[in-house]
């Protein structure tokens, strides 16, 4: 366990108006993010008083606070099954299953492809929160699909840069509701948290962050078609928001996805028990490619549709326009 670390800053003229998180960023060696949690948590006072990380600092406002160690977690290695699409001795892509969790998180903290991987890979380097051991990208729990995992330290650092330059070429395959009325299109709208339900994202948040998503129907059914999404960003539910946003959900969304949809949806009886009998989001990261962190040639990788994607797509065959 490390030191409590404690600080003061007398905010100078040429600091007053920033973000309060920003102010303290520019001081430490920590993250935003991580100083801006801190903030919500109470550790930083304004003055003697707790403020929310937003707050606007102003000349002579007297900021004290204390940061916490960072907390190492550990995490048991267990036997999960993992299917490998490729490897070598510098990344391993492989097909995430609906229902497995990526990384350890409050609450869940076994179970996860964190911890099939260090059972079968305990050499795998963590990053710097130390519970993401080879993680460079994340699929949501009910997102099927390829994904890539760094071996090292020196691919983790390519991988994650190829990500961040946004090099890195993702695809994927949804099923939404409704007929889409041209055969291809953009989605341009802000993401950010939800301004009521912050375990939700919304196109509509005060503070949300620039997204855009490319989209083209590869088959268009009665009241349903499957489209293949390209990411041009990676935020959060990008996919699953930006469908809804244009009210066209992918099916068996449980959180974007309203029963109002369902209703209009056009099928027959057995379509329809179908539809309902979905468990989780039709959304699969169906193609990825980047370059090699060693060799540099661009790898493309496929990752094959589930058999619950596999099933709806046969029961809407029926009805093809």
């Amino acid at each position: 366990m490390g030191e409590i670390e404690s600080f003061t800053i007398r905010v100078c003229a040429a600091d007053s108006g920033m973000r309060l998180d920003a102010l303290i960023s520019a001081y430490n060696k920590n993250s935003r993010t991580f100083l801006a949690k801190i903030v919500r948590n109470g550790h930083v006072l304004v003055d003697g008083i707790v403020k929310k990380p937003c707050y606007k600092v102003a000349a002579g406002d007297l900021i004290s606070g204390a940061i916490p160690p960072p907390v190492r977690l550990v995490f048991d290695p267990e036997p999960i099954s993992i299917d490998s699409l490729y490897e070598d001795n510098e990344i391993l892509v492989l097909n995430k299953p609906a229902g497995l969790v990526v990384h350890p998180a409050p609450g869940n903290y076994s179970g996860t492809l964190v911890n099939g991987l260090l059972y079968y890979y305990p050499e795998l380097v963590c990053n710097k929160d130390n519970i993401r051991p080879g993680i460079v990208h994340r699929l949501d729990k009910n997102t099927s699909g390829v994904l890539v995992v760094a071996k090292n330290n020196a691919s983790h650092n390519n991988l994650a840069n190829q990500f961040k330059d946004r090099k890195v070429k993702k695809k994927y395959l949804a099923l939404v509701y409704g007929n889409l009325k041209s055969s291809k299109g953009v989605i341009e709208l802000p993401l950010g948290r939800h301004p009521v339900d912050r375990k939700k994202m919304s196109v509509k948040s005060r503070n949300g962050r620039y997204a855009r998503t490319f989209w083209r129907v590869l088959k268009q059914y009665q009241g349903a078609a499957l489209l293949e999404v390209t990411l041009d960003t990676g935020r959060t539910h990008q996919i699953r928001v930006h469908c809804a946003a244009i009210g066209h959900p992918v099916i068996g969304d449980p959180v974007y996805c309203s029963a109002k949809a369902y209703k209009n949806f056009i099928h027959d009886q057995n379509t329809a028990a179908g539809i309902i009998s979905i468990k989780r989001q039709m959304l699969h990261a169906w193609k990825l490619s980047f370059s090699h962190p060693v060799s540099n040639k661009v790898s493309f990788f496929k990752a094959p549709l589930p058999g619950d994607m596999k099933r709806v797509i046969e029961l809407l065959g029926s009805q093809i326009k």
